[in-house]
């Protein structure tokens, strides 16, 4: 039919305004960052930054929030994405990613704090659980609106009615999928709202946010921020959080000064390893002396090579504040990145005495006192692996580090089994399953050797489900 391709325009922009709502559902790609300053960004996969002191802070401002909403901050997972364009999202899964560019580029923490009470107005609301079968919905009636088109066509011999019908249709389609999305976004501002009147802060870091979103419509999709995207807006949404914010009882109370100054030393941590050192010298100058910019430029010298500077810097740092275990945290990744690891070992004991509920500050810890290749640490090391494991189960690195040390102290056995449980984590079925049997065959009875057993079974199931769906994509390929 002729001019079909121009008829399907509106097809094609349907679509490409559903892959903009995609981030809301889909994490993507995530990998695993060991590290606290390296990683990709772009087309090449999710970089996700582990920080104790950036999650820490991160909680701070959310869990106060969910508990607000009547959500249990232990059934929420943050995570941090290396990203410098402004955006959060929630996930199936009560999941939410936070983009490193929101709190760099953040006024200050209520607009932090904004952010967050919004994306908790998404989980407590479920709109989740409805967005994709409107978004299904949205494209069904679409294509019903081509078919008709077509049907119509056909039957009158005209063109022009399969373009009129389709149009409309799709049209119809698109502006019942945005009423609905914007007012989820109401809805869940309207919740944030709520959330932050009943911990006592403002709203206002919300309203800026919602000013700097208005400023976005007039920007080209392809310099827009992904929030903007992912969180359509109406001039009601920003006249709204205004009314209430002239109302509300909590309308000038900011967050506590010392999640402030957390905020504040997070911030300054994630500009000292993600910018180049002009612009941390632009941001942060010489002659200023509050403890985010030497903390800063500490950071700086230390990506710089510059190891003794940084540790003095950080030394000044905790002569002011000698009960910070993110400050002694730093000291110990300085010193034993700079291959002072026996220097590193006392910092990295006092962050774990100060933070002992902070399993990557005892994973670290453990693995200076393994590095050190002294037999004496090594039970220090294995009992600091077993309190960080004790608290997230979930680390192949740190399951990887217990192997060693327990393969160094001559029990093999246990050292299998930790390993297997790297492996587990990490989906290679197979080698799960050959260590997890060589442990179970050598263990005696007991927790461990029932926990091998358990890992080799579910690495054999896991294994043939990911064969059967090699099998199932091989032969869709062959049909194809």
């Amino acid at each position: 039919m002729a001019g079909m391709g121009k008829l399907l325009a509106p097809f094609r922009a349907l679509l490409l305004m559903l892959a903009f709502f995609t981030p809301v559902l889909v994490p993507g790609t995530v990998a695993a960052q060991g590290g606290r300053d390296g990683g990709r960004e772009g087309g090449r996969g999710v970089v996700v930054i582990r920080d104790a002191e950036t999650e820490r802070m991160l909680r701070g401002f959310a869990d106060p929030l969910f508990r607000a909403a009547g959500i249990d901050p232990a059934r929420v997972d943050i995570t941090l994405i290396q990203n410098r364009a402004i955006n959060a999202f929630v996930t199936t899964g009560n999941r939410m990613f936070i983009h490193t560019g929101l709190i760099l580029q953040a006024g200050g923490a209520s607009e932090l704090a904004g952010v967050l009470a919004h994306e908790t107005g998404h989980i407590a609301g479920g709109h989740l659980a409805r967005l994709p079968d409107e978004m299904r919905m949205a494209m069904l009636r679409s294509l019903a609106a081509m078919l008709l088109g077509a049907g119509a066509a056909v039957a009158t011999g005209q063109g022009e009615a399969f373009g009129a019908v389709a149009m409309g249709g799709q049209a119809s389609a698109l502006g019942g999928l945005f009423a609905f999305t914007r007012g989820q976004e109401q809805a869940a501002d309207q919740a944030a709202l709520h959330y932050l009147e009943t911990v006592g802060w403002s709203a206002a870091g919300l309203e800026r946010l919602l000013e700097r979103l208005l400023d976005q419509e007039l920007l080209a999709v392809g310099r827009q921020d992904p929030y903007f995207r992912t969180h359509p807006l109406s001039r009601d949404r920003l006249d709204f959080v205004r009314e209430r914010m002239r109302h509300g009882r909590a309308a000038r109370a900011m967050p506590p000064a010392a999640l402030e100054g957390a905020f504040a030393m997070a911030k300054a941590k994630l500009h000292g390893f993600l910018d180049h050192p002009a612009l941390v010298l632009r941001r942060y100058p010489a002659e200023d002396a509050s403890a985010p910019a030497r903390y800063a430029r500490a950071i700086m010298a230390f990506r710089s090579g510059r190891i003794a500077e940084a540790a003095a810097g950080l030394d000044s740092l905790l002569a002011e504040q000698p009960g910070n275990p993110w400050l002694h945290e730093m000291k110990g990744q300085v010193l034993f990145e700079g291959h002072r690891a026996a220097e590193a070992l006392p910092a990295y004991a006092a962050a774990a005495r100060l933070a002992p509920a902070e399993p990557l500050i005892r994973t670290a810890h453990a693995r200076v006192m393994i590095e050190l290749g002294e037999p004496a640490l090594l039970p220090r090391a294995v009992a600091e692996l077993e309190a960080s494991l004790a608290l997230d189960r979930d680390s192949a690195f740190a399951w990887r580090q217990l192997g060693i040390a327990q393969g160094r102290l001559g029990r093999m056995p246990l050292a299998d089994l930790a390993l297997a449980e790297e492996a587990m984590l990490e989906e290679d079925f197979p080698a799960a399953r050959f260590l997890a049997r060589r442990a179970e065959e050598a263990l005696p009875p007991g927790p461990a050797r029932l926990r091998a057993a358990d890992l080799r079974n579910a690495a054999r199931r896991d294994n043939l489900t990911l064969d059967q769906r090699a099998a199932e994509r091989e032969h869709e390929r062959r049909r194809r």
